[in-house]
């Protein structure tokens, strides 16, 4: 794993999770409402960019990249799936830290940087949702 992907990762959950409560308020007036058409194509980036840094290993769903614009979600299906992300976005997270003085995200050491005796250097990070000791 990189700093960059840190980052993006970062910056996707945040942008998933407001996404999810923003859709989560207007599901629960109208559930069955289509999620209007400027949204959608905001969601659907966010999915692509999503499917882009957990890969296959940690995507939600096999066979789901991204809604169709031509048969536009309900509002309740953009929230089913946004959630699944999140928790798919926790999974990546939890399998990607350690507990080193604190929570830590584990990176390859770049260019120019002294990492740990395997070559890692060590990002703080907050306390996993989850907690799975082996």
């Amino acid at each position: 794993m990189k700093r960059k992907d840190v980052d993006e990762f970062e910056k996707l959950c945040g942008q998933l999770q407001s996404t999810y409560h923003e859709l989560s308020a207007l599901s629960k007036k109208s559930p069955n409402d289509a999620v209007n058409t400027f949204k959608l194509k905001f969601v659907n980036r966010l999915l692509n960019q999503s499917n882009s840094l957990l890969g296959d290993k940690y995507r939600p769903f096999d066979d789901f990249f991204e809604f169709d614009t031509d048969d536009v979600p309900k509002n309740s299906d953009a929230v089913f799936m946004l959630s699944q992300y999140i928790e798919c976005f926790e999974k990546f997270r939890a399998d990607s830290i350690i507990y080193k003085s604190g929570w830590k995200w584990v990176v390859d050491a770049e260019e120019g940087e002294k990492g740990d005796e395997q070559g890692f250097v060590y990002i703080e990070t907050i306390v996993p949702k989850r907690l799975r000791y082996k």
